[in-house]
């Protein structure tokens, strides 16, 4: 309240309210923290365990191959049974909706990242470089885990198959191993950003995967 000259009485002095900060939420839950964790471990095992079968240094220097083999084949074959668990969570299967959202904000991320501009990029909870890493990796993994059994039960079906399926398993797991490699790179690159943002997501950039 303020007294002004020639006033019977006092004015209330208007004063602009500061803005309010975002409303900020954790960004993943324990189960997706769980589920993302195991899933990474069980495949940096296979990957492991298939270059000892693939290249001929690795396998001299490891030996074993008949225990290697079956660690790979078990660790493909339980790949994705964390995310399947995971799946009791709402909280992830509100993140599998957002994955599989691709709108007109994440365009715009997408060309900003192909043209290499600078400068704050439009993301939802995840950005499209995420969308499109998860979507793809999901696919492969499934593609991996056919082609796989295919060459483990080679009585099941012909000889054309299994041939047609050892090359798509050899030439993908390579194409898997380079992306994963990417990947984990990002995520070394990003950690200091990561410690201090990424744990918390804006109501904000929720909204935006939420918009069907």
């Amino acid at each position: 309240m303020t007294w002004t000259p020639g006033s019977a009485g006092p004015t209330a002095a208007t004063t602009p309210r500061p803005p309010e900060p975002p409303v900020r939420a954790r960004r993943f839950s324990a189960a997706e923290r769980w589920a993302h964790g195991t899933t990474a471990a069980l495949m940096l095992v296979c990957i492991a365990s298939a270059a000892c079968l693939y290249v001929p240094q690795l396998a001299q220097l490891v030996g074993r191959r008949a225990l290697v083999v079956t660690v790979h084949e078990w660790t493909g074959l339980l790949m994705p049974a964390p995310f399947l668990a995971g799946l009791a969570s709402r909280a992830l299967r509100a993140d599998v909706r957002r994955l599989n959202r691709f709108g007109t904000h994440d365009r715009r991320w997408l060309r900003a990242a192909l043209r290499r501009e600078r400068g704050p990029r439009p993301h939802g909870r995840f950005n499209a470089g995420q969308k499109l890493y998860a979507g793809w990796i999901a696919g492969a993994v499934l593609v991996m885990l056919g082609t796989g059994l295919l060459m483990w039960f080679t009585d099941l079906t012909p000889q054309a198959w299994r041939t047609g399926a050892t090359f798509v398993h050899d030439w993908l797991a390579l194409a898997v191993g380079v992306v994963v490699a990417g990947h984990i790179g990002m995520a070394v690159h990003t950690w200091p950003l990561r410690q201090t943002h990424q744990p918390l997501v804006t109501e904000r950039e929720l909204r935006r995967d939420d918009v069907p």
